[in-house]
């Protein structure tokens, strides 16, 4: 392992994501317990203190133009953006401190800061699902790509919601001392080292706009009260009165999509909610509309890379024994 001392600079602001800052930090934090060297400095624009999303006051070491040049440059995120423009002030702080890194990271939203520098132009980019369509359309120069947990292109790295720069982080430290150190980082956190799949499994189910036309609107209605009835392109035309033909280029004009792909995905937003319940993957797809177990295997593969069993034991176990806990006698809730 490297003993060089490697500075992390992150530039915190007002309205920062305290998760945002304190996951990777807590990630470059315990590999130092494994024989890492990484100095974690917290920059603002000016030197002041910042207060993050919740309200807690973040103190900081100094401005980001004080700062000695950065091994790492990380700028985290906040609910801030993008409501907002990115400030002069900052987008000028965060241009300083890439342009004297090593390599540039972003976590969530502060991926719209990079952006708002230029450096993600031509570039691979991700943030949280929720606003990666906002990124895309702001920045149409970089290439966002809207399911990855984390991107890299070159030196730059951006990273999905909140948790995701955890996974960012131990990716980094992975790069810098060897995927041993990083799982044993991981480990001690009780994290995943690599999450299976992308961020459409933590989206929420129907979490499109609905179509704007009444015919497209009538689609959905019609699924969703009977996920399993036949939904044939001629069935589907039959029952809006309108020809094959103007349906299929409604779709394709409208969502970019076929029919047939389109009552699919809600079938698979019904099942991800079955499932969610508790329901078993068999009992889901049969509800949800699907042929077999194995037809829903297969959305479930090509959307999330995980399975519907996967996708369960990593959504509903909590919710389903805290419901069961709930339903035990008070003598039964004791510690043995």
């Amino acid at each position: 392992m490297s003993s060089r001392t490697h500075r992390v600079a992150i530039l915190v602001h007002d309205g920062v994501k305290l998760l945002d800052v304190a996951g990777p930090a807590e990630v470059f934090g315990e590999a130092n317990l494994l024989g890492a060297d990484y100095r974690i400095t917290l920059v603002s624009t000016t030197g002041a203190d910042v207060t993050s999303s919740i309200g807690m006051r973040i103190a900081v070491d100094g401005s980001a133009a004080e700062e000695p040049d950065p091994d790492t440059f990380l700028m985290p995120g906040g609910d801030v953006h993008p409501r907002t423009p990115v400030t002069r002030d900052l987008a000028e702080a965060a241009r300083d401190l890439a342009g004297r890194a090593g390599r540039i990271a972003s976590v969530c939203s502060g991926a719209f800061v990079l952006g708002a520098t230029g450096l993600l132009d031509g570039k691979r980019a991700t943030t949280h699902w929720k606003i990666a369509g906002e990124l895309a359309a702001r920045h149409p120069k970089a290439h966002v790509e809207p399911d990855a947990i984390y991107v890299r292109d070159g030196s730059t790295y951006t990273s999905a919601g909140v948790t995701a720069g955890i996974d960012l982080a131990l990716a980094l430290v992975e790069e810098d001392h060897g995927p041993d150190v990083s799982r044993e980082v991981a480990r001690s956190l009780v994290v995943y080292l690599q999450r299976a799949g992308g961020q459409s499994q933590f989206s929420a189910p129907l979490q499109g706009p609905p179509p704007r036309s009444p015919a497209l609107r009538s689609v959905v209605d019609l699924v969703t009260a009977d996920p399993a009835g036949n939904y044939s392109l001629a069935e589907l035309a039959g029952r809006l009165n309108v020809s094959t033909r103007h349906l299929t280029r409604l779709f394709r004009e409208e969502l970019g999509t076929t029919p047939a792909r389109y009552v699919e995905s809600i079938r698979f937003d019904i099942a991800k909610s079955l499932l969610d319940q508790g329901y078993t993957a068999t009992r889901a797809a049969s509800m949800a509309g699907f042929p077999s177990y194995e037809s829903l295997r297969r959305v479930f593969a090509r959307e999330l890379a995980i399975s519907p069993a996967a996708y369960q034991r990593r959504f509903a176990t909590a919710r389903r024994e805290q419901a069961e806990y709930k339903n035990k006698p008070c003598a039964q809730r004791l510690p043995q």
